[in-house]
């Protein structure tokens, strides 16, 4: 059978991408390095970004946004420290299992802070393309710790 005869969905279905085909050539910040594995070049995803971000032990990135886009990013192993705001005035701490939402525009950092683990997760966004606009912005020397509270399920 030609690949004219295939069914549709064979090559225009479901996209099975290895760990080990990562793509690093994506907008990087200084401090990380972001991994591409679901983006519109190679699968065609024309409303998400999917990869992995990587930040060395004891690492801080530069400060940054994503534009428009939506990010969440998912902690699979080490601790994360967010810095956000107009001088990344405020802080919060993720670790294995939690989640990060960032809003679009929001100015922020990611930090590992561990002093001798990498930090490691998956990071999604709501376009097929990665944006990443590096910031020169002068940090707050004491940034405010914020506690995130769930509007549906107060407690």
């Amino acid at each position: 059978m030609n690949d004219a005869a295939q069914p549709r969905w064979k090559h225009d279905g479901v996209s099975v991408i290895s760990g080990g085909q990562l793509d690093g050539d994506t907008p990087q910040t200084r401090g990380m390095s972001r991994k591409a594995a679901i983006n519109f070049a190679r699968t065609g995803a024309q409303k998400l970004w999917a990869g992995t971000v990587s930040i060395h032990a004891g690492a801080k990135t530069g400060a940054h946004h994503h534009g428009a886009l939506e990010s969440v990013i998912y902690v699979v192993r080490g601790k994360a420290r967010m810095r956000w705001g107009e001088r990344l005035e405020f802080t919060a701490e993720a670790g294995p299992g939690d989640f990060i939402f960032v809003p679009p525009f929001v100015p922020h950092q990611e930090i590992n802070a561990s002093a001798d683990e990498t930090l490691e997760c998956v990071l999604v966004r709501s376009d097929g393309e990665a944006v990443a606009i590096n910031l020169d912005i002068e940090a707050d020397d004491a940034p405010a710790t914020v506690r995130w509270i769930d509007p549906v399920h107060r407690v």
